[in-house]
Parts: structure tokens; sequence; C-alpha cells
């Protein structure tokens, strides 16, 4: 695994560094974008799931119930009848209740959907956590690696505590997932988006220190984030994105969400910490409200100053924690960016293209 990251990095520099002295643009588009201008679906979105995320009737391959009304009664199940490899959309229809159950969808299993009955009706939970033995990574309730992942009107948590510390609630290194009308509940380390290009669409997401974190390109549109009240020596960070190479097209963009405490009592709150040396991350025309600390960010190791090579900004926000007036002095924060500046961290730009996301039924603002 060394030697692969190793090769890969090697190899990004090498094409950027062509691609710049050849003044090509680096941003990518979508292989399938110029049929989906002329009205076509990209390759792997069928008129089945269109039906299931433009409407609230379902189409299903398995239901899945307690109740013993569906076909199956864990989601686990449900996800084991996908083919692997399945070129097409395989739905499953998750009836309301609490699975309290661990799931896995893996690499192989490509187009699954997934469709509950609300984010407050239909929840996945478990309790995994590191405090307990179990590696970060491996604590996730709901893992999803398999392509062209979605998931609508679902509850994902994880209810260790804030006393077991790391405990994600679900894990995504899905490419083209989108979470749609979603929730994401835990205390540390509750979302784990972890790699490859993901769209986070009307949901809500909840927890304490690094609770949104991991290496992917993810776009966070509309979007309600909610720092939760802390262990006595934890310090609320929202974010921690883990990029570690200059060449990766990788970044948070938190963009026209907005950010309001999820206890009555909540502690200062900061945006995020850089997990990695080229952490990057931006807030844009978002509300931020008064549970954010002044400093607005916060170094990973107390006193200790992060990398100049972070890319960390923030981009016509509102909200009485908006200030950028008492912000960190870092080298790599930008209180204020251009408009030509923040329009790189836009679904257009930093997703490849929004085709794949509209095209899916899902409202999506592909610019500022």
């Amino acid at each position: 695994m060394v030697n692969s990251s190793q090769l890969a990095s090697n190899s990004l520099a090498i094409v950027s560094s062509i691609l710049e002295k050849l003044h090509f643009p680096i941003n990518r588009r979508l292989l399938s974008a110029e049929g989906a201008g002329r009205g076509l679906l990209p390759e792997w979105v069928t008129e089945v799931q269109r039906r299931v995320l433009f409407s609230d009737q379902t189409t299903a391959n398995v239901t899945v119930a307690q109740d013993g009304t569906g076909k199956v009664k864990t989601v686990q199940e449900a996800v084991d009848l996908v083919p692997k490899r399945n070129p097409s959309p395989f739905v499953i229809y998750v009836k309301a209740g609490e699975y309290r159950e661990v799931v896995n969808i893996d690499k192989n299993k490509w187009n699954v959907v997934i469709v509950g009955d609300g984010m407050d009706k239909t929840i996945i939970t478990g309790n995994k956590n590191f405090i307990d033995g179990t590696p970060t990574f491996s604590t996730a309730t709901f893992a999803v690696t398999g392509r062209n992942f979605i998931a609508k009107d679902m509850g994902f948590e994880n209810t260790a505590g804030a006393e077991k510390h790391q405990a994600v609630a679900l894990r995504s290194g899905s490419d083209h997932s989108i979470f749609y009308r979603c929730s994401f509940t835990a205390f540390q380390d509750t979302l784990y988006s972890h790699s490859n290009r993901q769209f986070y669409r009307d949901s809500q997401i909840a927890g304490t220190v690094d609770f949104i974190f991991g290496d992917s390109s993810a776009v966070f549109q509309n979007c309600t984030i909610l720092p939760r009240q802390p262990l006595p020596n934890q310090s609320n960070t929202i974010t921690a994105h883990g990029k570690k190479d200059p060449n990766e097209n990788t970044a948070f963009s938190i963009q026209g969400s907005a950010i309001r405490p999820y206890d009555p009592v909540t502690r200062p709150t900061f945006l995020g910490r850089p997990w990695k040396n080229y952490s990057t991350t931006v807030f844009m025309t978002s509300e931020i409200g008064s549970v954010v600390d002044p400093a607005g960010w916060l170094a990973w190791l107390p006193g200790v100053p992060p990398p100049d090579t972070i890319d960390y900004a923030e981009y016509e926000n509102t909200g009485p924690g908006a200030s950028v007036a008492g912000r960190v002095m870092w080298v790599g924060y930008r209180p204020a960016m251009s408009a030509d500046e923040a329009s790189k961290f836009a679904v257009a730009a930093l997703l490849g293209g929004e085709e794949w996301i509209a095209q899916a039924g899902v409202q999506v603002q592909p610019n500022l």
C-alpha cells in the first residue's frame, strides 16, 4: 500500500507538471458531461433511479421491514442480494424503524440506491468505537465503497457516546455518492468522508470532535451542521480534512449551509483543524452561528501553527459567527476569496461537473 501510494503520488506530480507547462486546465470534467448537456442521462443513471429520487413512490428491488412485511428484515440482508458489479440501479426500500446493525456495501456492489421513510424515521444505528478496541476505520455503523451509491431519507448514527471517542456513523469511499435528505449523528468522527467524489444535500450532521473528516472531494449544500456538547477536555471542531499530497484534487466545501448548536448549551466550536499538511476546507455563503469561536479555526497541535501548505478560506458567509476580524493569522488561511477563487470549490469544478447529481433527481447548485 505504501509503495502504491508513493507511485500514485509521483505520477500525479509528473502529470500536473506537464499540464501546467502546456497551460492545460487541470479541473476534471466527467466524460459523460457532453451527452448530459443534450438531455441524455449520465452513463450510470437510469430512469428507475430518476423515478425513485424524484418522487416518494418507490419502485424497489427489495423491501426491508422489521415486522416481516418486506422480503428481508435487515438492511445487510438486502445488500447481500445486490449482484456483484451490478450495472443498473438496485433499489432497496427500508421501511420506518430503528435498525440495530452494521452495514457494509463493499467495492463490488455498484449502483445501490437506499431509500427510507425519512431521516428521523428510518435509522441505522450502531455503537462500535475506538475505546472498546475497534480501529476508527472499522467503527462505522454504515460503510460504502461501491461506486454510484445513493441514499435518500435515511438516518445513520453511532450511539457509543462522547466518552468512547472515535465512533463513526457513516464512512463513504464511494465515487459519485449522493446523500440526499439524510442525517448523520454521533459525537467524535461522525461522518468519515473517506475518498472520491461525494455530494450531500439537505442533510444534517451532528457531532463534536472532527465530526466531518477524511480526504474526499465533498460538497455540502443546504445542510445543517450541528455541533454538540463534547467531553470537558475536548474542543469542538467541525472538519478535519486529510489531504497529504499537493496534487490531489480533494477538499471539503461547505456551501449555502447553516451551523447551529445541537444542544441548548454547546461549547464554542471551530470550523476545522488541519489533519494533514495539505488540508483544504472552505466555508462559502453559509450561515455561521454564534456557537463558532471568533478565531474560527484550530491548530492540530495546541500552540503549534499548521504548515503553510494548508488551504483554508471563507467566502461571503453571514450570521453572528461569520466575522473574520478575530480569525487566526495563518499563512494558509484566507479570510476572503474572490469569486473566481471560490468558484473552484463549487460543484462544477470540484466534483468534475454537476450532471451526475442533477440527472439523479437531486437539486444541485453547480456554481456559487
